[in-house]
């Protein structure tokens, strides 16, 4: 008999969580702090266009599925001027490449601001704008690699999000389909991440997966 790998398989049921999100809108607002006053959203500016958006936006994918430009062409609905905090560190020739492209097909519109690490200041220091993180995934591999403590960073993050007047469009990825890691350091990586997910989601008025290029929304 051939042996198997021992793959988790997770289904996703989008039309059960599309209808339930749907019909307990009240529960779901109640519960991440929309309708309690919890999170200083008062002072956020709204997009002007269709979705009315006014909170954090969380946009969840897996490589290549599209999260990046969906996360653009969204904050481009948004009020302008616009930053994107950037995380990312040209490493090597490749890297460099596609960050001069990213950079070209954002446009002059676009100021970047560089934070690999210093996510939180970032935020707490940037111009009155639509704000675009991308990504969220590589600064989090940023600050586990270079030791630092992961839940205070983190926690700064969150509290950066929450303080600013800003509408701020997040990207992340989707890391937890795949099969278990085989190293202690990638499977504390895929926990934390999936950890730093649910903090962000919780936080945001707006959560859309994004798969093939086609964005599912599953909150908000």
């Amino acid at each position: 008999m051939p042996s198997r790998v021992p793959l988790v398989a997770r289904r996703i049921d989008l039309h059960w969580v599309r209808t339930y999100t749907r019909r307990n809108r009240s529960l779901v607002a109640g519960r991440f702090g929309r309708a309690t006053g919890n999170r200083p959203t008062g002072s956020r500016t709204p997009c002007p266009e269709g979705e009315n958006i006014i909170g954090p936006v969380l946009i969840l994918g897996g490589a290549r599925s599209g999260k990046s430009r969906h996360a653009l062409e969204l904050a481009k609905k948004m009020p302008a001027p616009y930053v994107f905090v950037a995380t990312a560190e040209a490493h090597d020739a490749e890297m460099k490449e596609r960050i001069c492209r990213h950079r070209s097909e954002r446009g002059s519109e676009w100021r970047t601001i560089e934070a690999p690490i210093a996510l939180a200041d970032a935020i707490d220091q940037a111009p009155t704008a639509t704000v675009l993180i991308d990504c969220c995934t590589i600064w989090l591999s940023n600050i586990m690699l270079a030791g630092r403590d992961t839940d205070g960073d983190m926690k700064r993050l969150i509290a950066a999000i929450r303080g600013s007047a800003n509408p701020i469009v997040m990207v992340s990825n989707e890391v937890g389909y795949g099969i278990v890691p085989d190293t202690p350091l990638g499977r504390r990586f895929r926990d934390v991440h999936g950890r730093m997910n649910q903090r962000l989601a919780e936080i945001s008025e707006t959560v859309e997966l994004v798969v093939a290029g086609i964005p599912l929304r599953i909150k908000g």
